[in-house]
């Protein structure tokens, strides 16, 4: 399945030519009016100044687009970009390696490519390197981008770094204090550049932004706090909610078959067999006269039976074996004196008798008894067979961030600081600022992604609270508000 596939049903559904709110969509842009300032200020700090710049948002934030605004709007007369994207742990070298292919050069250390860049100066040519996901690069290779963007006099690169703020963490860091760099923190979307953005997404794939309700719009505006990628899972989200939905209802009004045609045939084989089975068991029992009153056995072991307002009958003699009665219901209303052992092969089902209502029995002389024989016993019925005790299964421990999420109630509201890509950025943005943060894990375009949470909070209002209290290093990453709930459900999706 490529990037501009879905599942079938959910294509034809709603008519899409490919999913709108696939990860790449070859073709899409969209640039929001507030992100065009940011674009002006990155020329304008490459111009003038002489600091490493970094593009700070969290994962979905919009921080490739703007890089790629950046190249895009870039004087390629003068000015030779060379972007790195690593999609694993790049270290000094290999950086070093991919910045001298770029130029042209065979050496990959450090002065050779500087060299390179004051001869590109000479000639009125400025070089640009720009690093997509920094937070993947070593301490040693933000170490060598900032001696690169430090340059001499004679010339230097124009470094900018694209990504999450735990990098703003390691550069303070590296720098002790001296400003050397300078950030600039993506802004979330307002809700009407939300849905400027769900329409163009929507009119990509053929349809229109009519897709949602209003309640949906509002709903996707909120779970995903305005970030362009969580815009995209949870408009995907409330589609799929829906189509469900709508499925569920089709299924509730028309007869639709829960199984395949040849699993019903094979069902309606064996619903035969059993039934022909049936009745041959009911046609091997005897018949015995709705009407007729069974007597004690006498002496001479026969049945003296009358019937109602008849002749006496001749006696008959029987086996010696228990008389077979029918069920009461099928004995047209007659009570049953003697109990027959039931077929093991079929449950026992107590059948509530139909009111019969009552005849006056014909006048029949007490018959004399010599040697009445006891009463058969019943058959004991078997005891039940044991039930095996299905396997203990032991539980999670409890002090497991999962856990710990999941024992929240659904209404709190905690505040969503970043995600990462790297567990280590995680567990040391938690370890720095120490109690009320943690992290946890979910799944996010097939990859692993670590995201740090702040407290617990009755309401959203006291959350929000809690963010306009913290210090301006993490505003930075513009940290938002969202329920305990929506945390679950999407660590549910992840196990």
């Amino acid at each position: 399945m490529t990037s501009l596939s879905a599942d079938d049903s959910f294509l034809n559904h709603y008519g899409f030519s490919h999913d709108p709110f696939a990860a790449r969509v070859p073709g899409f842009k969209f640039f929001p009016a507030q992100r065009k300032p940011v674009l002006g200020q990155l020329h304008h700090l490459a111009r003038y100044s002489q600091l490493l710049l970094v593009v700070t948002g969290p994962e979905g934030s919009g921080k490739t687009l703007v890089r790629q605004a950046l190249v895009a709007s870039s004087n390629k007369q003068a000015v030779q970009s060379v972007v790195i994207s690593p999609v694993e742990t790049l270290d000094s070298n290999i950086l070093l390696q991919q910045i001298a292919q770029a130029l042209g050069i065979q050496r990959a250390d450090f002065d050779s490519i500087m060299g390179q860049i004051i001869q590109l100066a000479l000639t009125g040519q400025e070089v640009y390197l720009l690093v997509d996901d920094a937070e993947r690069l070593t301490g040693a290779a933000v170490e060598t981008l900032l001696r690169l963007a430090q340059g001499s006099p004679e010339g230097r690169p124009h470094v900018f770094l694209f990504g999450e703020h735990a990098l703003v963490t390691r550069l303070e860091a590296l720098v002790e204090g001296e400003e050397r760099f300078h950030v600039i923190a993506l802004q979330p979307y307002e809700e009407d550049e939300t849905r400027e953005y769900l329409a163009l997404r929507l009119e990509g794939a053929g349809a229109g932004l009519d897709s949602f309700t209003e309640d949906q719009l509002s709903r996707i505006h909120e779970v995903s706090g305005g970030w362009p990628g969580a815009i995209n899972q949870a408009a995907r989200d409330e589609l799929l909610d829906a189509m469900q939905q709508s499925k569920g209802k089709r299924k509730s009004a028309g007869l639709a078959l829960p199984l395949p045609m040849k699993h019903l045939l094979a069902l309606a084989a064996v619903v035969f067999v059993v039934a022909v089975a049936l009745l041959m068991r009911d046609t091997d029992d005897e018949p015995v006269a709705p009407t007729t009153t069974q007597l004690p056995l006498d002496s001479g072991g026969t049945v003296a039976s009358q019937s109602e307002n008849a002749p006496p009958v001749a006696p008959t003699v029987q086996p010696d074996r228990p008389v077979i009665r029918e069920p009461l219901a099928a004995a047209g209303g007659a009570e049953a004196d003697d109990a027959t052992a039931p077929d093991e092969d079929l449950p026992m089902i107590a059948e509530e008798p139909s009111p019969v209502t009552a005849r006056p029995p014909a006048e029949v002389p007490a018959p004399i008894v010599k040697n009445e024989r006891p009463a058969a016993a019943a058959p004991q019925p078997k005891a039940p067979e044991p039930v095996a005790k299905p396997a203990e299964v032991k539980p999670e421990p409890v002090n497991t961030p999962a856990n710990w999420y999941a024992g929240q109630p659904k209404a709190n509201y905690l505040v969503q600081i970043l995600g990462t890509r790297t567990q280590a950025n995680a567990e040391a943005l938690v370890k720095q600022h120490g109690e009320g943060f943690r992290y946890f894990v979910k799944q996010h375009e097939g990859k692993p992604l670590y995201v740090v949470t702040y407290g617990n909070f009755p309401s959203r209002q006291a959350a929000l609270q809690a963010i306009a209290a913290m210090p301006a290093s993490l505003k930075e990453g513009k940290p938002w508000a969202r329920s305990f709930a929506s945390v679950q459900q999407e660590m549910a999706g992840t196990r």
